[in-house]
Protein backbone atom coordinates (compact mmCIF):
# COMPACT_ATOMS: atom_id res chain seq x y z
CA UNK A 1 0.00 0.00 0.00
CA UNK A 2 3.15 2.45 0.76
CA UNK A 3 4.71 1.68 -2.10
CA UNK A 4 1.88 2.20 -4.54
CA UNK A 5 0.78 5.68 -2.95
CA UNK A 6 4.28 6.67 -2.95
CA UNK A 7 4.59 5.81 -6.75
CA UNK A 8 1.59 7.75 -7.69
CA UNK A 9 3.03 10.45 -5.56
CA UNK A 10 -0.27 10.33 -2.99
CA UNK A 11 0.85 11.55 0.81
CA UNK A 12 -0.06 8.71 2.87
CA UNK A 13 -1.23 11.80 5.38
CA UNK A 14 -4.31 11.99 3.19
CA UNK A 15 -5.48 8.91 4.01
CA UNK A 16 -5.42 9.57 7.21
CA UNK A 17 -7.44 12.51 6.79
CA UNK A 18 -9.72 10.62 5.00
CA UNK A 19 -10.06 7.88 8.05
CA UNK A 20 -10.53 10.66 10.28
CA UNK A 21 -12.86 12.09 8.16
CA UNK A 22 -15.20 9.05 8.18
CA UNK A 23 -14.54 8.47 11.56
CA UNK A 24 -15.83 11.90 12.78
CA UNK A 25 -18.75 11.56 10.22
CA UNK A 26 -19.65 8.83 13.24
CA UNK A 27 -18.94 10.86 16.04
CA UNK A 28 -20.84 13.74 15.12
CA UNK A 29 -23.71 12.48 13.30
CA UNK A 30 -24.31 10.15 16.11
CA UNK A 31 -24.42 12.62 18.02
CA UNK A 32 -26.41 14.82 16.03
CA UNK A 33 -28.98 12.49 15.42
CA UNK A 34 -30.25 12.53 19.01
CA UNK A 35 -31.77 15.41 17.76
CA UNK A 36 -34.76 13.38 16.12
CA UNK A 37 -34.35 10.84 18.25
CA UNK A 38 -35.45 13.16 21.19
CA UNK A 39 -38.59 13.96 19.29
CA UNK A 40 -39.44 10.15 18.54
CA UNK A 41 -39.06 9.49 22.56
CA UNK A 42 -40.86 12.44 23.86
CA UNK A 43 -43.79 11.55 21.79
CA UNK A 44 -43.48 8.13 23.07
CA UNK A 45 -42.65 8.51 26.88
CA UNK A 46 -44.26 11.16 28.70
CA UNK A 47 -40.56 12.87 29.70
CA UNK A 48 -39.90 16.66 30.25
CA UNK A 49 -37.89 18.39 27.59
CA UNK A 50 -34.98 19.43 30.24
CA UNK A 51 -34.98 15.46 31.60
CA UNK A 52 -34.60 14.46 28.29
CA UNK A 53 -32.29 16.87 26.95
CA UNK A 54 -30.17 15.77 29.93
CA UNK A 55 -29.73 12.27 28.36
CA UNK A 56 -27.05 14.13 25.57
CA UNK A 57 -25.55 16.10 28.63
CA UNK A 58 -24.86 12.85 30.33
CA UNK A 59 -23.26 11.72 27.04
CA UNK A 60 -20.83 14.59 27.30
CA UNK A 61 -20.60 14.43 30.68
CA UNK A 62 -18.70 10.80 29.84
CA UNK A 63 -16.85 12.19 27.26
CA UNK A 64 -15.53 15.20 29.46
CA UNK A 65 -13.92 12.56 31.58
CA UNK A 66 -12.85 9.85 28.92
CA UNK A 67 -11.60 12.63 26.92
CA UNK A 68 -7.77 13.33 28.65
CA UNK A 69 -7.88 9.51 29.37
CA UNK A 70 -8.65 8.42 25.85
CA UNK A 71 -5.88 11.01 25.03
CA UNK A 72 -3.29 10.44 27.28
CA UNK A 73 -3.36 6.29 26.40
CA UNK A 74 -3.23 7.52 22.46
CA UNK A 75 0.58 9.01 23.58
CA UNK A 76 1.18 6.10 25.72
CA UNK A 77 -0.05 3.22 23.53
CA UNK A 78 -0.98 4.53 19.54
CA UNK A 79 -4.67 5.26 18.67
CA UNK A 80 -5.38 1.88 17.12
CA UNK A 81 -5.07 0.30 20.52
CA UNK A 82 -7.53 2.78 21.98
CA UNK A 83 -9.99 3.66 19.00
CA UNK A 84 -10.55 -0.07 17.92
CA UNK A 85 -11.90 -1.19 21.46
CA UNK A 86 -13.87 1.70 21.55
CA UNK A 87 -15.55 0.93 18.41
CA UNK A 88 -16.80 -1.75 19.71
CA UNK A 89 -17.91 -0.39 23.28
CA UNK A 90 -19.89 2.26 20.29
CA UNK A 91 -21.63 -0.48 18.47
CA UNK A 92 -22.46 -1.96 21.99
CA UNK A 93 -24.40 1.34 23.00
CA UNK A 94 -26.82 1.62 20.48
CA UNK A 95 -27.62 -1.44 20.07
CA UNK A 96 -28.65 -1.44 23.55
CA UNK A 97 -30.34 1.86 23.12
CA UNK A 98 -32.91 -0.08 20.91
CA UNK A 99 -33.65 -1.72 24.25
CA UNK A 100 -34.20 0.89 26.35
CA UNK A 101 -38.32 1.29 28.20
CA UNK A 102 -37.13 3.90 30.59
CA UNK A 103 -35.24 7.17 31.31
CA UNK A 104 -32.99 5.66 33.18
CA UNK A 105 -32.12 3.39 30.78
CA UNK A 106 -31.41 5.78 27.99
CA UNK A 107 -28.86 7.48 30.75
CA UNK A 108 -27.22 4.46 31.04
CA UNK A 109 -26.91 2.75 27.11
CA UNK A 110 -26.94 6.45 25.61
CA UNK A 111 -25.24 8.75 28.49
CA UNK A 112 -22.70 6.65 29.59
CA UNK A 113 -22.23 3.34 26.99
CA UNK A 114 -22.42 5.03 23.86
CA UNK A 115 -20.74 8.84 25.33
CA UNK A 116 -17.76 6.44 26.26
CA UNK A 117 -17.58 4.60 22.74
CA UNK A 118 -18.15 7.55 20.31
CA UNK A 119 -14.79 9.49 22.54
CA UNK A 120 -12.68 6.82 20.41
CA UNK A 121 -13.70 8.15 17.29
CA UNK A 122 -13.52 11.63 18.00
CA UNK A 123 -11.71 14.49 17.17
CA UNK A 124 -9.99 13.87 20.76
CA UNK A 125 -8.05 10.81 18.95
CA UNK A 126 -7.23 12.35 15.76
CA UNK A 127 -6.18 16.03 16.38
CA UNK A 128 -2.94 14.35 17.99
CA UNK A 129 -2.36 11.67 15.01
CA UNK A 130 -2.87 14.78 12.30
CA UNK A 131 -0.54 16.62 14.37
CA UNK A 132 1.93 14.42 13.79
CA UNK A 133 1.31 14.17 9.76
CA UNK A 134 0.75 18.47 9.29
CA UNK A 135 2.97 21.34 9.74
CA UNK A 136 2.25 23.90 6.72
CA UNK A 137 -0.68 22.52 5.94
CA UNK A 138 -2.21 21.84 9.66
CA UNK A 139 -5.89 23.87 8.94
CA UNK A 140 -6.46 22.56 5.51
CA UNK A 141 -6.00 18.74 6.84
CA UNK A 142 -7.71 19.57 9.87
CA UNK A 143 -10.74 21.53 8.08
CA UNK A 144 -11.17 18.08 5.70
CA UNK A 145 -11.00 15.69 8.52
CA UNK A 146 -13.30 17.22 10.75
CA UNK A 147 -15.77 18.10 7.91
CA UNK A 148 -17.01 15.09 8.33
CA UNK A 149 -18.94 15.71 11.53
CA UNK A 150 -20.73 18.05 9.12
CA UNK A 151 -21.06 15.30 6.60
CA UNK A 152 -22.49 13.00 9.46
CA UNK A 153 -25.15 15.20 10.35
CA UNK A 154 -26.16 15.83 6.76
CA UNK A 155 -26.48 11.66 6.30
CA UNK A 156 -27.22 10.05 9.55
CA UNK A 157 -30.08 12.50 10.55
CA UNK A 158 -32.21 12.93 7.52
CA UNK A 159 -31.63 8.76 7.34
CA UNK A 160 -32.43 8.59 11.25
CA UNK A 161 -35.97 10.70 10.64
CA UNK A 162 -36.49 8.75 7.56
CA UNK A 163 -35.62 5.23 9.39
CA UNK A 164 -37.78 6.00 12.07
CA UNK A 165 -40.91 6.30 10.62
CA UNK A 166 -40.59 3.42 8.39
CA UNK A 167 -39.10 0.95 11.35
CA UNK A 168 -39.16 2.73 14.71
CA UNK A 169 -36.41 4.37 16.52
CA UNK A 170 -35.71 1.01 18.37
CA UNK A 171 -34.70 -0.47 15.08
CA UNK A 172 -32.84 2.57 13.91
CA UNK A 173 -30.54 2.73 16.86
CA UNK A 174 -29.76 -0.82 16.46
CA UNK A 175 -28.93 -0.15 12.19
CA UNK A 176 -26.67 2.55 13.20
CA UNK A 177 -24.72 -0.07 16.30
CA UNK A 178 -24.13 -2.15 12.86
CA UNK A 179 -22.88 0.36 10.42
CA UNK A 180 -20.67 1.68 12.93
CA UNK A 181 -18.94 -1.84 13.69
CA UNK A 182 -18.90 -3.06 9.39
CA UNK A 183 -17.41 0.16 8.47
CA UNK A 184 -15.29 2.24 11.37
CA UNK A 185 -13.77 -1.37 12.72
CA UNK A 186 -12.07 -2.52 9.46
CA UNK A 187 -11.07 0.72 7.55
CA UNK A 188 -8.98 1.23 11.19
CA UNK A 189 -7.68 -1.91 11.48
CA UNK A 190 -6.18 -2.01 7.83
CA UNK A 191 -5.13 1.15 7.20
CA UNK A 192 -4.71 3.93 10.56
CA UNK A 193 -1.00 4.70 11.34
CA UNK A 194 0.00 6.96 14.09
CA UNK A 195 2.67 9.05 12.38
CA UNK A 196 4.63 9.17 9.06
CA UNK A 197 8.13 8.41 10.54
CA UNK A 198 6.80 4.94 10.90
CA UNK A 199 6.44 4.69 6.87
CA UNK A 200 9.65 6.10 5.82
CA UNK A 201 8.19 9.84 5.60
CA UNK A 202 7.95 13.34 7.11
CA UNK A 203 5.15 16.04 7.83
CA UNK A 204 3.45 17.13 4.53
CA UNK A 205 5.08 14.90 2.46
CA UNK A 206 8.29 17.26 1.10
CA UNK A 207 10.60 15.14 2.18
CA UNK A 208 11.82 10.94 2.79
CA UNK A 209 14.10 10.15 5.38
CA UNK A 210 16.92 7.85 3.86
CA UNK A 211 16.61 5.37 6.84
CA UNK A 212 14.24 2.15 6.69
CA UNK A 213 11.53 3.06 9.96
CA UNK A 214 11.69 0.60 12.85
CA UNK A 215 8.46 -1.62 12.18
CA UNK A 216 8.29 -1.62 16.19
CA UNK A 217 7.98 2.08 16.51
CA UNK A 218 4.59 2.54 14.70
CA UNK A 219 2.44 2.70 17.68
CA UNK A 220 4.52 4.34 20.35
CA UNK A 221 4.63 8.29 20.39
CA UNK A 222 7.15 10.92 19.51
CA UNK A 223 9.65 12.77 21.87
CA UNK A 224 10.69 15.85 19.55
CA UNK A 225 13.69 16.55 20.79
CA UNK A 226 14.70 20.01 22.53
CA UNK A 227 11.02 21.31 22.94
CA UNK A 228 8.77 20.22 24.92
CA UNK A 229 5.61 21.62 27.34
CA UNK A 230 5.07 19.36 30.63
CA UNK A 231 1.65 19.68 32.02
CA UNK A 232 2.49 21.62 34.92
CA UNK A 233 3.66 24.02 32.49
CA UNK A 234 0.07 23.58 30.74
CA UNK A 235 -1.94 24.39 33.75
CA UNK A 236 -0.33 27.76 34.52
CA UNK A 237 -0.36 28.80 30.74
CA UNK A 238 -2.91 31.53 30.74
CA UNK A 239 -2.85 30.56 27.13
CA UNK A 240 -4.30 27.18 27.70
CA UNK A 241 -6.62 28.42 30.13
CA UNK A 242 -7.85 30.66 26.83
CA UNK A 243 -8.04 28.15 24.81
CA UNK A 244 -9.91 25.94 26.66
CA UNK A 245 -12.37 28.95 27.09
CA UNK A 246 -13.13 29.70 23.71
CA UNK A 247 -12.89 26.46 22.75
CA UNK A 248 -15.98 26.08 25.57
CA UNK A 249 -17.68 28.65 25.02
CA UNK A 250 -17.94 28.03 21.14
CA UNK A 251 -19.73 24.61 22.01
CA UNK A 252 -21.84 25.92 24.66
CA UNK A 253 -23.16 27.80 21.80
CA UNK A 254 -23.42 25.30 19.34
CA UNK A 255 -25.44 22.63 21.52
CA UNK A 256 -28.18 24.96 22.15
CA UNK A 257 -28.70 25.24 18.68
CA UNK A 258 -27.96 21.71 17.79
CA UNK A 259 -29.84 19.83 20.62
CA UNK A 260 -33.05 22.03 20.21
CA UNK A 261 -33.55 23.14 16.59
CA UNK A 262 -35.39 20.01 15.19
CA UNK A 263 -37.78 20.68 18.06
CA UNK A 264 -37.65 24.49 17.95
CA UNK A 265 -38.58 23.88 14.37
CA UNK A 266 -41.24 22.01 14.44
CA UNK A 267 -42.94 23.84 17.37
CA UNK A 268 -42.73 26.71 14.56
CA UNK A 269 -45.16 24.79 12.40
CA UNK A 270 -42.36 22.83 10.01
CA UNK A 271 -42.75 19.37 9.11
CA UNK A 272 -40.87 16.48 11.17
CA UNK A 273 -38.87 15.33 8.07
CA UNK A 274 -38.23 18.89 6.65
CA UNK A 275 -36.98 19.86 10.26
CA UNK A 276 -34.69 16.96 9.93
CA UNK A 277 -33.45 17.71 6.27
CA UNK A 278 -32.74 21.62 7.45
CA UNK A 279 -30.40 20.05 10.56
CA UNK A 280 -28.80 17.85 7.95
CA UNK A 281 -28.14 20.80 5.44
CA UNK A 282 -26.51 22.77 7.78
CA UNK A 283 -24.13 20.14 8.43
CA UNK A 284 -23.38 19.48 4.94
CA UNK A 285 -22.83 23.42 4.65
CA UNK A 286 -20.65 23.23 7.74
CA UNK A 287 -18.53 20.41 6.10
CA UNK A 288 -17.66 23.08 3.16
CA UNK A 289 -16.70 25.83 5.36
CA UNK A 290 -14.41 23.72 7.60
CA UNK A 291 -12.54 23.08 4.67
CA UNK A 292 -12.59 26.37 3.64
CA UNK A 293 -11.86 28.16 7.46
CA UNK A 294 -9.28 25.30 7.37
CA UNK A 295 -7.38 26.29 4.58
CA UNK A 296 -7.93 30.04 5.21
CA UNK A 297 -6.55 30.07 8.30
CA UNK A 298 -3.58 28.57 7.40
CA UNK A 299 -2.98 31.95 5.04
CA UNK A 300 -4.34 34.38 7.16
CA UNK A 301 -4.35 33.15 10.85
CA UNK A 302 -6.35 31.25 13.19
CA UNK A 303 -7.90 34.33 15.21
CA UNK A 304 -8.99 35.94 12.19
CA UNK A 305 -10.74 32.63 11.03
CA UNK A 306 -12.64 32.25 14.00
CA UNK A 307 -13.69 35.76 13.82
CA UNK A 308 -15.14 35.36 10.94
CA UNK A 309 -16.93 32.42 11.71
CA UNK A 310 -18.35 33.30 14.78
CA UNK A 311 -20.10 36.68 13.05
CA UNK A 312 -21.87 33.87 10.70
CA UNK A 313 -23.19 32.13 13.74
CA UNK A 314 -24.12 34.89 15.56
CA UNK A 315 -25.99 35.76 12.61
CA UNK A 316 -27.87 32.58 12.15
CA UNK A 317 -28.82 32.60 15.86
CA UNK A 318 -29.91 36.05 15.36
CA UNK A 319 -32.15 34.40 12.63
CA UNK A 320 -34.48 32.28 14.65
CA UNK A 321 -34.60 35.20 17.04
CA UNK A 322 -36.19 36.85 14.51
CA UNK A 323 -38.43 33.53 13.23
CA UNK A 324 -39.87 33.45 17.06
CA UNK A 325 -41.46 37.40 15.99
CA UNK A 326 -42.03 36.98 12.69
CA UNK A 327 -42.68 33.58 11.38
CA UNK A 328 -41.23 34.61 8.00
CA UNK A 329 -40.02 31.61 6.51
CA UNK A 330 -36.54 33.14 4.87
CA UNK A 331 -35.40 33.41 8.53
CA UNK A 332 -35.17 29.12 8.39
CA UNK A 333 -33.18 29.72 5.43
CA UNK A 334 -30.78 32.46 6.81
CA UNK A 335 -30.23 29.97 9.86
CA UNK A 336 -29.09 27.20 7.66
CA UNK A 337 -26.68 29.66 5.68
CA UNK A 338 -25.32 31.33 8.38
CA UNK A 339 -25.51 29.23 11.30
CA UNK A 340 -24.01 26.45 9.75
CA UNK A 341 -20.87 28.75 7.98
CA UNK A 342 -20.34 29.55 11.73
CA UNK A 343 -20.41 25.70 12.93
CA UNK A 344 -17.87 24.70 10.48
CA UNK A 345 -15.14 27.44 11.96
CA UNK A 346 -15.08 25.89 15.08
CA UNK A 347 -13.49 21.98 15.39
CA UNK A 348 -10.97 23.01 12.71
CA UNK A 349 -9.64 26.06 14.88
CA UNK A 350 -10.03 24.17 17.72
CA UNK A 351 -7.64 21.45 16.31
CA UNK A 352 -5.10 24.19 14.42
CA UNK A 353 -4.97 26.38 17.04
CA UNK A 354 -4.25 23.73 20.34
CA UNK A 355 -1.78 22.08 17.62
CA UNK A 356 -0.02 24.95 16.93
CA UNK A 357 0.47 26.19 21.00
CA UNK A 358 1.38 22.67 21.82
CA UNK A 359 1.81 19.79 19.86
CA UNK A 360 4.35 17.94 21.78
CA UNK A 361 4.93 14.29 23.72
CA UNK A 362 2.01 14.95 25.78
CA UNK A 363 -0.26 16.45 23.03
CA UNK A 364 -3.17 13.61 23.59
CA UNK A 365 -3.43 14.09 26.94
CA UNK A 366 -3.42 17.55 26.55
CA UNK A 367 -6.00 18.21 23.61
CA UNK A 368 -8.02 15.33 25.95
CA UNK A 369 -8.21 18.16 28.53
CA UNK A 370 -9.61 20.70 26.07
CA UNK A 371 -11.97 18.28 24.96
CA UNK A 372 -13.12 17.98 28.48
CA UNK A 373 -13.69 21.46 28.93
CA UNK A 374 -15.80 20.98 25.72
CA UNK A 375 -17.90 18.19 27.25
CA UNK A 376 -18.70 20.07 29.99
CA UNK A 377 -19.40 23.09 27.64
CA UNK A 378 -21.95 21.14 25.30
CA UNK A 379 -23.49 19.42 28.68
CA UNK A 380 -24.43 22.58 30.17
CA UNK A 381 -25.47 23.84 26.37
CA UNK A 382 -27.98 20.95 25.69
CA UNK A 383 -29.27 21.11 28.96
CA UNK A 384 -29.53 24.51 29.67
CA UNK A 385 -31.77 24.97 26.53
CA UNK A 386 -34.21 22.14 27.91
CA UNK A 387 -34.30 24.31 30.84
CA UNK A 388 -35.06 27.56 29.71
CA UNK A 389 -37.79 26.18 27.40
CA UNK A 390 -39.30 24.50 30.49
CA UNK A 391 -39.14 27.63 32.44
CA UNK A 392 -40.62 30.52 29.68
CA UNK A 393 -41.98 27.95 27.39
CA UNK A 394 -40.01 29.85 24.63
CA UNK A 395 -36.43 29.27 23.01
CA UNK A 396 -35.89 32.84 23.26
CA UNK A 397 -33.47 33.28 26.26
CA UNK A 398 -31.62 30.28 25.30
CA UNK A 399 -30.86 31.83 21.65
CA UNK A 400 -29.63 34.78 23.33
CA UNK A 401 -27.12 32.96 25.15
CA UNK A 402 -25.87 30.99 22.47
CA UNK A 403 -25.33 34.48 21.02
CA UNK A 404 -23.21 36.03 23.90
CA UNK A 405 -21.06 32.67 24.01
CA UNK A 406 -20.39 32.72 20.31
CA UNK A 407 -19.41 36.41 21.00
CA UNK A 408 -17.01 35.96 24.03
CA UNK A 409 -15.50 32.90 22.90
CA UNK A 410 -13.64 35.54 20.25
CA UNK A 411 -12.24 37.41 22.94
CA UNK A 412 -10.58 34.16 23.87
CA UNK A 413 -9.01 32.69 21.09
CA UNK A 414 -7.51 36.23 20.72
CA UNK A 415 -5.90 36.04 23.82
CA UNK A 416 -5.38 32.47 23.55
CA UNK A 417 -3.12 33.28 20.54
CA UNK A 418 -2.08 30.71 18.45
CA UNK A 419 0.17 33.22 15.79
CA UNK A 420 1.98 33.49 19.08
CA UNK A 421 3.61 29.45 18.90
CA UNK A 422 6.78 29.54 21.52
CA UNK A 423 6.59 26.25 23.13
CA UNK A 424 8.74 26.07 26.42
CA UNK A 425 12.31 24.91 25.95
CA UNK A 426 12.91 21.83 29.04
CA UNK A 427 16.30 20.78 29.64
Amino acid sequence: MNSVLQSRRIYYGWVIVGIGLLSMGFWFGIRATFSVFYVALLEEFSWGRGESAGVQSAALITYTFMAPFIGGLIDRYGPRRIILPGIVILSLGLALCASVNSLAQFYLFYGVVVGAGVTSISIVSYTPILAHWFEKKRGLASGIAVSGSGLGTFLLVPFSQYFIIQWGWRSTFLAWGVLVFIILFPVTLLFLRYRPQDMGLLPDGLQKPLQKPDVQSEERAPSPPGREWTLRHVIKSGRFWCLVAFTALSLVGVYIIFVHSVRFLVDMGVDKMKAAYILALVGIISSLFRIFWGGISDRIGREITFTMGMFCACMGVLSLILLIHTMEPWCVYVFMGFFGAGWGATAPMFMAAATDIFKGRIFGLIYGIVEAGIGIAGAFGSWIGGFVYDRTQSYQWAFVIAFAAFALACFFMWFAAPRKSNPIKTP
